[in-house]
Parts: C-alpha cells; sequence; structure tokens
C-alpha cells in the first residue's frame, strides 16, 4: 500500500471538556411555551423533549459507550482526499465473503451494531463511516455525491485486499451500494437495499397508473416535506436539491 492508502488504527477518545460543555448546554436549555391539548400536532411535545434531555443527562454512560464502540476494531484511511472511517470485522472462516455494510442519514455506523455479531459467523464485515458523518469528517471538499462514495469505498475494498464481495446500504446507503455495482459490476456479487428512497422525476405522465391511494399517499408525503427541505436548505452549511435517479450528495453531518 502507498502512504495515501495506509490504514491506520483507530480509536473513540472524546475530550471530558467536549462532554462537560454538551452537559452544560443541556442544563441551560430554555424551554418554549406550550398549547393545552396539542400533543404531537404540533411537533415534539415540551414534556417529552424534556424527558429525553433528562435521559442524556442522568441516564446515558457515554463513557460505556465508548467502550462497546471501541471493542470494534476501527481504522481510518484517506481516498480520494477524504479520511475514512471504518470497522473491519473478520469472520472466524478464513474463506468468508466480505460484506460491505452502508448506513443512512442522518446515522452513523453505530445503526449497525446489533447485526455485527450474527453477520460475522458468515462474512468478513467492513462498516465504513460515510464521508461527512462521524469520523470521517470533517469534509475535505464539495461533492461527495452517491457516485464518489462508491468509487472511495471500491477503493477501500482494494486496500484491505477483497477483490469479491457484496454491498448492503440502507436510506443515503442505498444510494451508494447501486453505484458500486455500476462501478465495479465484476466485482460486486451482489447488493441489498433497505430503506429505498424514490422520488418523482417530474415526467409528464408518471404518476398515470398510481390507484387513488398512493396519490394520496404522495401528495401528504410532499406536504410533510414542505417545511422540512426548505428548513434543511437554509441552514448552514446545509443544501438540499431534488434528487436525481444516480446523483446524492447528502448534507455533511452536524
Amino acid at each position: 500500500m502507498t502512504e495515501k492508502t495506509s490504514v491506520v488504527p483507530f480509536h473513540i477518545n472524546v475530550a471530558q471538556a467536549e462532554l462537560d460543555a454538551l452537559r452544560d448546554r443541556l442544563t441551560q436549555t430554555r424551554w418554549p411555551g406550550e398549547l393545552p391539548g396539542v400533543g404531537w400536532s404540533r411537533g415534539t411535545p415540551v414534556a417529552y423533549a424534556r424527558e429525553l434531555v433528562e435521559h442524556w443527562l442522568t441516564g446515558f454512560d457515554r463513557r460505556a459507550q465508548e467502550r462497546r464502540l471501541n471493542e470494534l476494531p476501527q481504522f481510518t484511511t484517506v481516498i480520494d482526499g477524504q479520511t475514512i472511517h471504518f470497522a473491519h470485522v473478520r469472520s472466524d472462516d478464513p474463506g468468508a465473503l466480505p460484506l460491505l455494510l452502508l448506513h443512512g442519514w442522518p446515522s452513523s455506523f453505530v445503526e449497525l451494531l446489533d447485526v455485527i455479531e450474527p453477520l460475522a459467523k458468515e462474512f468478513h464485515l467492513v462498516i465504513p463511516s460515510l464521508p461527512g458523518f462521524a469520523f470521517s469528517t470533517p469534509l475535505a471538499e464539495p461533492g461527495w455525491t452517491a457516485a464518489r462514495m462508491a468509487g472511495a469505498f471500491v477503493e477501500l475494498m482494494t486496500v484491505l485486499g477483497y477483490e469479491r464481495y457484496g454491498v448492503q446500504g440502507g436510506d443515503t446507503g442505498a444510494f451508494v451500494a447501486p453505484e458500486m455495482g455500476h462501478l465495479a459490476p465484476e466485482r460486486v456479487i451482489g447488493i441489498h437495499l433497505n430503506g429505498v428512497l424514490s422520488f418523482p422525476a417530474g415526467v409528464e405522465g408518471e404518476d398515470a397508473q398510481l390507484s387513488a391511494v398512493e396519490r394520496q399517499r404522495s401528495a401528504e408525503l410532499e406536504e410533510a416535506t414542505a417545511g422540512y427541505v426548505p428548513i434543511q436548505s437554509r441552514s448552514p452549511q446545509r443544501r438540499l436539491r431534488p434528487v436525481q435517479r444516480r446523483e446524492l450528495e447528502p448534507p455533511p453531518a452536524p
């Protein structure tokens, strides 16, 4: 391996000062008033938010979770100018098939923890953090589309010595996984997707075959995202735009 593609062991060690600053922000929360009897109709109820914050303050052991994550063999490497963090869990079977697992947005490799033990019986697992998420930060530059992420992960599998492998992706990962199949069809032996997202392309007549129920659901989805998308689009360092069939540029993780 060249210096550019060297693999470096990685260990999570969040500075205590950062945890103290988080606690200070939580304890100084200024809670809004609330209309009586509205429940969830106007967003998250204040009582529920207070309960959640109390859990983060008194019920969640961050160091214990850090220790749990550090039980996984983790590494970083640099591909296409971007730091890529990943967990690499080898099966006890040396001839096991390699399997790349891709998380969604807004999330991290942590969402895949519960499947590691059962899958590692049959597969060598590679679980990266997508560029801009968790420890694959900061972003070196904009332009990390689904296709570019796919290219980085094809290279990652090469660096690890895996010539043929499967890919699983959910949510944002469900955009990246098919791109890996396009880029390296001779190497990707199969793709499994969950949490697949699809959007109308704006082509005339594309909804002609939709049932009344499907039309209603489409209208409800459009209404539900009418506020979310503009708000996210106007937040600092955020940019969302209509998603095309083979293109996705997720905003950087906070």
